[in-house]
């Protein structure tokens, strides 16, 4: 009987049977039964912000490493070094130095992560364009058709693809490779970091059935509370359960669980998957109640959501702006724009006009702004007869052109009242 299609992820030469690469002695061996065939991929970048800060700085290479801010902000993201030690995503900072006090903190510097992104999205579309972002570091490729183009399947296209974003953007990824979307994006967390493995359909119910309910696309803990309730606390008591029970009691939501329960997935990638706003918030080490404070940090909000606007080329026309005082209630305000932009000046002003309403004394934990109504970034920003978005376009981008070479701090706008330090 033939032995299945097997490659060495190193050297990328077939391999035979054994657990080593005999040409290269690598144990790094892509080997499944249907590996020929799988072409729905998950790419992940191995810990993004904070590879690419070990990048820059090799002395931070066997350090472990917290992207984030103060004591009273959050994880970013961390290095696998200290996720080893509890440190995970979206934790205080408070609890994650607790974890790890040894831990390295870096302040984020979003150009470079916006660059080293662009650079491998550039790699994937290179492989095939129906590549669907889900974030700055992730991504879905649909690679069906593509094998006579790369004159190899899609699972050595992949690996190939790997080789390449670490030797040419100073970064690993980690693939996951299916028949779907859900287990492409199960797969690609299997093997980490650098990882590579394959997910079929037809051995999806066995290994799903062990894992709690809550390891499925869509089941947050609320209502994986409800589910337990119900007496369905992992996914083999879904597959056991009656689709038409499961639709009585949770409508469609219910159909789609029986069928992820079974690894059944039919969204297709859509490389132009809309997203609904792009923002970003930060949380303060110490209450701010002083207006000029609050404005001056929310105009570097206001840039980092024009970062990404850029970035992704899309435009928006409503803006948001989001408080939230020291006993935890949320304050949000809107206000819609005449035209789309992509400018962090224009951002500014709308959201420091809703600022004004709102500075009057109250101490304030957390400040955040978005902006939604997206659209293409070619409809942004028409001249005005003063010609003033024209100027201000020019501005943003000589300073994001400054602080990608020298660093976010490289470079501020200045105010006529700077904040408090």
């Amino acid at each position: 009987m033939a032995q299945p299609f097997a490659f060495c992820r190193d050297c990328l030469a077939e391999a035979a049977a054994g657990p080593r690469c005999l040409r290269c002695g690598s144990p790094r061996i892509a080997r499944h039964r249907e590996l020929a065939t799988l072409s729905i991929a998950h790419v992940d970048c191995d810990a993004f912000f904070a590879t690419i800060e070990k990048r820059d700085d090799p002395s931070l290479a066997e350090k472990p490493v917290i992207i984030g801010g103060g004591k009273r902000g959050v994880v970013s993201t961390a290095c696998y070094i200290a996720r080893i030690r509890g440190v995970k995503s979206a934790m205080p900072m408070f609890k994650a130095l607790k974890l790890c006090p040894d831990a390295v903190v870096v302040k984020p510097n979003f150009a470079k992560y916006v660059e080293a992104s662009r650079a491998v999205k550039a790699k994937m579309l290179a492989l095939t364009p129906l590549v669907e972002p889900l974030s700055i570091d992730e991504a879905f490729l649909d690679l069906s058709g593509t094998a006579a183009l790369h004159k190899a399947p899609p699972a050595l296209t992949l690996a190939r693809f790997a080789q390449e974003v670490e030797r040419d953007v100073g970064i690993t990824v980690s693939v996951g490779l299916a028949s779907n979307k859900f287990l492409a994006k199960i797969a690609s967390d299997l093997d980490k970091p650098r990882g590579f493995a394959c997910l079929s359909i037809n051995e999806a119910s066995a290994f799903l059935s062990d894992r709690p309910i809550g390891f499925l696309w869509g089941v947050g803990p609320a209502f994986a509370d409800q589910l337990a309730r119900d007496g369905l606390r992992t996914i083999g008591d879904l597959q056991r359960a009656d689709p038409r029970d499961l639709a009585r009691r949770y409508g469609e939501g219910g159909l789609r669980l029986s069928r992820l329960a079974f690894g059944k997935d039919d969204r297709s990638v859509q490389p132009d998957r809309a997203r609904k706003s792009v923002g970003a918030e930060t949380t303060f080490d110490v209450d701010v109640t002083a207006a000029d404070e609050l404005e001056a940090r929310l105009w570097r909000l206001c840039e980092k959501v024009a970062a990404r606007l850029r970035a992704d080329e899309i435009a928006g026309s409503t803006v948001t702006l989001k408080l939230k005082t020291t006993d935890f209630r949320l304050r949000t305000r809107a206000h819609a724009l005449p035209s789309p932009t992509l400018l962090a000046g224009r951002i500014f002003e709308a959201a420091r006009g809703m600022l004004k309403r709102e500075a009057n004394g109250t101490a304030f934990r957390l400040i955040g702004v978005s902006i939604s109504d997206l659209r293409p970034g070619t409809d942004a920003d028409p001249p005005d007869l003063e010609r003033r978005t024209e100027k201000l376009g020019a501005i943003e981008t000589a300073m994001a052109k400054l602080r990608a070479r020298f660093g976010d701090d490289s470079v501020e706008r200045a105010f006529a009242h700077r904040p408090r330090r």
